[in-house]
């Protein structure tokens, strides 16, 4: 069987990681070859590498749209002639129309990564509803997702992100992320996520404000790339200490594994989770989470199991329960625990992996039974 996986780049992000995590997941199955096709020359994952996958680049030059794209593509499935087109985002799933066509490829299409409210995505649903017809099988990693978007039922199905432990067995020391950030109080709560108007920095930023007027025994820490600078404005002077902006980090586990609860804000006007990485994360490490309540968010937290939901925009509501687990070591480490087990057990990266190889049979398995009926 052989598989061409179609992205536009491997850039820092929870899609790019998890197809990258599938790749190195897919060498277990010497059956099956893969190859790459990016079209942009940007790669976060260096660990794409380590896999010898061979990468063809097909960039898009001077339009974002280049048309020469579709030629590009089908030149490369004409030669290589893989079993599966496999499609990682809505412009790549277009390039791939006539390949799909004309060599008669079967296309998965796993361009479904968020959980939108219908109003945000109302523009952009065209695009979508164009590719769904050549779509062999459209994956989401949230029924949230296949939802939001009105994909077609018959051939829609959910395969949730997987974690694979191995990215935290090798963790830097606590004492020495401690040491790095200056880090000195007791409690340390974090939140992973990009500076960006998906995510709601107000209500973590003012909801850590409420608490530091309280008690000064917690550090609040904001991991992410982006324009930080509208947040670190709304930080008291005397709470610059408490309230640390560390941008883009490099070992986020490492520093994740300090703190006593992780948190994911999201800001439901912009966006709307899929399967958070970030949560993911938190919980393989034994953390307790809290979570804007919407889209995929409620498929991986169950309230008061392994931490809660919070209606969005609710910095009063988020306090509460940070300061309530904070007071409470006994609770944190029952829904830490549990959160790790849920991960082990329903999103973990063997599952997922596997969940893609039962696809990738069926699909060919279709395949074959059309050919025989004409």
């Amino acid at each position: 069987m052989k598989i061409l996986f179609f992205i536009e780049s491997l850039h820092s992000g929870g899609k790019e990681r998890r197809l990258v995590e599938l790749i190195k997941g897919l060498q277990q199955y010497p059956d099956i070859k893969c190859e790459l096709v990016l079209t942009k020359k940007n790669i976060h994952y260096r660990d794409i590498f380590d896999t010898g996958i061979k990468i063809h680049y097909i960039v898009r030059k001077y339009i974002k749209k280049n048309p020469k794209l579709f030629f590009l593509f089908y030149k490369i499935c004409k030669k290589y002639n893989p079993d599966i087109i496999h499609v990682w985002g809505n412009m790549v799933a277009i390039y791939s129309i006539p390949a799909k066509l004309f060599l008669k490829i079967p296309m998965i299409n796993n361009q479904i990564m968020d959980a939108p409210k219908k109003n945000i995505i109302k523009k952009g649903l065209l695009s979508y509803k164009i590719i769904f017809p050549f779509s062999d099988l459209i994956i989401s990693n949230s029924k949230a997702g296949l939802k939001s978007y009105n994909a077609p039922k018959t051939k829609s199905r959910v395969i949730y992100n997987g974690f694979n432990f191995d990215r935290i067995k090798n963790l830097i020391g606590p004492s020495e992320i401690r040491r790095e950030f200056n880090i000195t109080t007791k409690y340390v709560i974090c939140m992973v996520a990009s500076f960006s108007d998906k995510k709601d920095y107000y209500t973590y930023i003012k909801a850590a404000i409420s608490i530091l007027d309280k008690r000064r025994n917690v550090t609040f820490l904001c991991i992410g790339a982006g324009n930080d600078s509208f947040y670190r404005k709304l930080v008291k002077p005397e709470y610059t200490e408490n309230i640390k902006f560390l941008g883009r980090q490099e070992n986020a586990e490492s520093i994740m594994n300090i703190c006593d609860i992780g948190i994911l804000t999201t800001n439901p006007d912009n966006h709307g989770e899929g399967i958070s990485n970030a949560l993911m994360e938190f919980m393989a490490l034994g953390k307790p989470v809290i979570a804007t309540d919407g889209g995929g968010t409620k498929e991986l937290i169950m309230y008061n199991e392994n931490g809660f939901l919070i209606s969005p925009k609710s910095p009063t509501v988020l306090a509460e329960k940070i300061i309530m687990l904070l007071d409470d070591s006994k609770q944190r480490n029952i829904l830490g625990e549990r959160g790790r087990e849920i991960i082990r057990s329903k999103f973990n990266i063997e599952k997922m992996t596997e969940s893609f190889v039962d696809v990738y049979k069926n699909v060919l398995r279709n395949k074959m039974k059309k050919k025989w009926r004409n």
